[in-house]
């Protein structure tokens, strides 16, 4: 297979070599490991932590540059000075380790380097501790970003729609922006185009275009759908609107109404009272949540939900008040385990169209809101109806506001098994027959005891439990849906222990996985994070909460060892 871009380059033939092992002075006082992993492909590290620095008093921005600047031979940044070279995306504070972390991104004559981000964690005396994300290497050295002569990003999009090969109706308008690509071996400045539309089948399409020569270099679906599966074109029902479409937040009293939902349970439901309607408007978190109805079309949002007397007990109503509780259950399981403020820790609206499309079979994270089809009653039924599935959907969008794990090859697999491991643990946190299954309870309805996929035994539907089994082909985004099972076993060994190829896992807990995985996610995990650098990562998310010596951080070992990350 050909490789694709930063993302599959960090994931293909990488060889890692870990130095040191813990260092007994971090251990003792900030549980920093001592840790170089170095990624082979690439020739540069993707992950180092330990004393990286000596404490010296200075801001958190100037002991990375220092540290960089100093390492710039190791990391093949040429004559440049590191200031020059990156360019600080985000600061943030980490109460865990009482630290500063700078997101950083790589950038060569003013231009980002595509997938090249990095997280600086640098402590309050001054030492940097962690660097973790691979830096694209010798740059200056590379023929094709000597010319910068470019097609006019217009073009570009000309470039990306005539190969779509549809008309489609955008949500956003299309955009074109100018990056240095890896492609193969060779970087190169290439346009990323963006293509968001939902007619006449979802896409959030990237396409990659070598910015001389209008050559397509690589392209992919970043629509997170819950099946992997390739979709027909919507079929849509023509709908008569009876009065005026409610879209836009109503002002209003808070009420509790009542439902049954996919499965024919009843539950209980936050609604607003604006006039003489009960809206499914849930103002009581500190995020709202809205639901809404796209009646059997594909215009996003819809009308947002009403109902004449706050009982939504109508067949119709079913896959809403699901959607609607749902939702309610995954922020709370955030807001209760972690303290996050919804998906963005910032308190943004919760959206979710329900009725989506004709017998629609398949839900999906678009980048703003969630959207369930019905399903056609026989492969599914409302997805809606799976708590699990609607935990793994806003888990992208959780994702997308942290490590932005790109959609593609390995970091799109571990994007697929954060979301299937977190629509696992908002499962467990309802408790309503809790499983480490995923999408059991929509899945072929007239049918028990399957499901789309499972963390205790991927191989049960056709996935992978060990890296040496991966796929290497280029469906699915480079097998997304598919090699997410290697991530998924190592989770569920973690939480449960067990023996898998004759490596032996002491578990830890549910409680403990999501707490260190999801430290993981927001804290160390880089747009192009490889598995091997998820095991570090992870590694290192444990020694901060639980010790550098602790049993967890020996389990989190053993997880990999078992499924053969190294």
């Amino acid at each position: 297979m050909k490789k694709k871009g930063l993302a599959f380059f960090l994931a293909a033939g990488v060889a890692v070599t870990a130095f040191g092992g813990t260092s007994s002075a971090f251990a003792d006082s900030k549980n920093v490991l001592s840790t170089k992993k170095y990624n082979e492909a690439v020739q540069s590290p993707e992950f180092i932590s330990g004393d990286l620095t000596e404490a010296t008093g200075k801001k958190a921005e100037s002991v990375v540059f220092d540290y960089l600047n100093a390492a710039k031979g190791e990391y093949k940044l040429g004559e440049k000075r590191a200031e020059e070279s990156f360019k600080v995306k985000q600061v943030k504070r980490d109460s865990v380790t009482d630290s500063t972390v700078l997101r950083l991104q790589q950038v060569y004559e003013g231009t980002p380097v595509w997938g090249s981000t990095q997280l600086a964690h640098i402590s309050k005396d001054g030492s940097l501790k962690v660097l973790s994300g691979t830096v694209l290497p010798d740059l200056d050295k590379k023929e094709k970003l000597k010319n910068k002569d470019t097609i006019e990003g217009k073009k570009a999009i000309e470039i990306a729609q005539q190969d779509l090969g549809l008309t489609p109706n955008y949500e956003v308008e299309p955009t074109a922006e100018l990056y240095v690509y890896q492609n193969d071996e060779n970087p190169t400045y290439a346009y990323v185009v963006k293509l968001n539309f939902l007619d006449p089948k979802p896409g959030n399409y990237y396409y990659f275009i070598e910015a001389d020569s209008g050559k397509i270099l690589n392209k992919y679906n970043t629509i997170d759908h819950v099946t992997g599966e390739n979709q027909a074109p919507i079929e849509q029902k023509a709908v008569k609107q009876e009065g005026k479409a409610v879209v836009k937040p109503v002002t209003g009293t808070n009420k509790v109404g009542t439902g049954k939902g996919v499965l024919g349970d009843t539950k209980s439901i936050n609604t607003t009272l604006s006039g003489s309607s009960y809206y499914l408007q849930d103002n009581t978190r500190g995020a709202t949540i809205f639901t809404y109805d796209a009646k059997n079309r594909s215009t996003l949002p819809g009308t947002l939900w009403a109902d004449a007397d706050n009982t939504l007990n109508a067949k119709y109503d079913a896959a809403a008040v699901d959607a609607h509780y749902y939702a309610g259950v995954t922020y709370d399981y955030y807001k209760n385990t972690f303290n996050r403020n919804s998906i963005n820790d910032a308190g943004a609206p919760l959206k979710s169209t329900v009725h989506y499309g004709n017998k629609y079979n398949n839900a999906f994270w678009n980048g703003s809101q969630m959207v369930y089809g019905d399903g056609d009653g026989v492969t599914f039924t409302s997805l809606s109806g799976g708590v699990d599935v609607i935990g793994h959907e806003l888990t992208h969008a959780v994702t997308e506001y942290s490590s932005n794990l790109i959609y593609q090859n390995e970091s799109g697999a571990l994007n697929e098994a954060i979301s299937d491991i977190f629509g696992t643990l908002v499962e467990y946190f309802d408790n309503r027959n809790p499983d480490w299954e995923v999408g059991e309870d929509i899945y072929t309805p007239g049918k028990t005891g399957d499901a789309l996929r499972s963390l205790s035994d991927p191989t049960k539907y056709g996935d992978p439990d060990h890296y040496s089994k991966r796929y290497t082909g280029s469906g699915d985004n480079g097998g997304v849906h598919t090699n997410s099972g290697i991530i998924n076993k190592a989770a569920y060994l973690l939480a449960n222990g067990g023996t898998h190829y004759d490596v032996t896992v002491n578990g830890i807990g549910k409680d403990k996985v999501g707490a260190v995985y999801y430290r993981a996610n927001t804290q160390y995990f880089t747009e192009s994070t490889t598995f091997s650098q998820a095991r570090a990562g992870l590694v290192q998310a444990a020694a901060d909460l639980y010790g550098a010596n602790s049993a967890e951080v020996t389990a989190v070992k053993q997880s990999y060892d078992a499924v053969g990350v190294q």
